[in-house]
């Protein structure tokens, strides 16, 4: 297994980090080097490249991965002039990129032909607990009419007797 190439951390250049940890290792210098972080900037063509703010507009003109990022530019969708509303008799108008949809969002109608879903007011129903339809119905087969069935939610619900022997003394 050959050795995995080293990487020169920019906020410390005694660190040389593999580049599979080298990510993990910016972010986590980054916040222990904050002085240092404040003059530094990422590349925009890649984050692992950190350079200082001075010299950046030259990294981005010279990078690597700037040729990648032109070609995926390259491959975006054909330019089409579009008239403005300032510009209606200009025919050299500047062209335009508008956007085509991306096939990987295989999830997403392309046609947008469907109306907007729109939540209707909600209308409460009155909800009814199996086991009190139960006890309503043997209340209503009772043998005994003299002595009704009470449920236990009743009694927790009436307030409880007063003693009114202590009122009297």
């Amino acid at each position: 297994m050959e050795p995995e190439a080293l990487e020169t951390c920019p906020y410390n250049p005694h660190h040389r980090i593999p580049l599979s940890r080298f990510q993990y290792h910016l972010a986590s210098c980054r916040r222990k080097n904050p002085k240092k972080a404040k003059k530094m900037a990422s590349c925009k063509y890649n984050a692992c490249h950190v350079v200082p703010i001075k010299k950046l507009e030259e990294h981005e003109a010279a990078c690597v991965n700037k040729s990648t990022m032109e070609e995926e530019d390259s491959l975006s969708p054909l330019k089409v002039s579009l008239p403005n509303a300032g510009q209606k008799g200009n025919r050299n108008a500047s062209p335009v990129s508008p956007r085509l949809p991306n096939p990987d969002l295989w999830n997403v109608d392309s046609t947008n032909c469907h109306p907007m879903f729109v939540l209707k007011s909600f209308i409460p129903q009155k909800l009814v607990c199996e086991s009190d339809t139960r006890e309503s119905e043997t209340d209503d087969h009772n043998p005994i009419p003299d002595c009704p069935r009470r449920r236990s939610s009743d009694r927790e619900s009436e307030p409880p007797a007063e003693d009114t022997s202590l009122l009297k003394a």
